[in-house]
């Protein structure tokens, strides 16, 4: 899997990719990672990228001639690439996306600025717009780079130990069960006795009920979802 960047500032993106799951991954050629810079592309005398909004409005915009051809060379060179850019107009982005997108060839993740990019690229060049919450970010970088973080971790070979994913939050629709590590008893407070007693299938049950008591406390929108889909089942059966 290919993963680019499309960003006026690269150095703010390669830094995460250098260690840990991520670096591993791209060290043993699972997935790889290169970095884009529009004002490569741009025409401009000056070599600016940005210009005041048509009508008014507050700060610069990204105009669309370097995103054009900055995408367009790609996609001459890359057919199969899929286009995400990053708003807060956009679908939220969640787990299902993210297990949706690693079965691509090439993602390209392009990173607005300054007050955002000139509509008429996202309308023709982009893919799929995606946000990552109902709140505003100085640019595109840092919700590209959770997408492909999460998007990842579901590319065969990327996790060490490919059972991690089954147990994950947003997996079974709810989050994942507390977990604890020795010594067992810390700071007054002591490990469920069930799970040190090595009985598997009482293991289970009682993860699976830390989880929905986790994900009723937590997040009471995915407990009465996951009551739903139960009620669901129950009635087709």
């Amino acid at each position: 899997m290919k993963f680019s960047f499309v960003t006026l500032f690269p150095s703010i993106v390669k830094g995460y990719f250098s260690d840990s799951i991520l670096g591993r991954a791209i060290s043993n050629n699972i997935i790889s990672i290169d970095y884009i810079n529009p004002r490569d592309y741009t025409m401009d005398k000056h070599n600016r990228v940005d210009k005041p909004m048509i009508g008014g409005g507050a700060g610069m915009l990204m105009m669309p001639q370097p995103l054009f051809d900055c995408v367009d060379a790609i996609k001459n060179s890359s057919p199969n690439a899929y286009i995400i850019f990053a708003s807060p107009v956009g679908k939220l982005f969640n787990q299902n996306d993210a297990k949706r997108l690693a079965k691509k060839e090439h993602i390209v993740f392009v990173s607005g600025r300054y007050e955002g990019v000139d509509e008429r690229f996202i309308e023709q060049r982009v893919d799929e717009v995606f946000s990552i919450g109902d709140f505003i970010l100085t640019g595109g970088e840092l919700p590209s780079m959770v997408m492909c973080d999460a998007i990842s971790r579901n590319i065969g070979g990327v996790l060490g130990n490919s059972d991690s994913l089954s147990v994950e939050s947003f997996e079974l629709s709810a989050l994942e069960a507390p977990s604890f590590t020795k010594p067992n008893i810390y700071n007054q407070s002591e490990v469920p006795s069930e799970l040190l007693k090595g009985n598997h299938a009482k293991i289970s049950d009682l993860k699976n009920a830390m989880a929905i008591c986790k994900t009723k406390y937590f997040r009471p929108d995915m407990h009465n979802r996951l009551k739903l889909n139960e009620k669901k089942q129950k009635g087709k059966s």
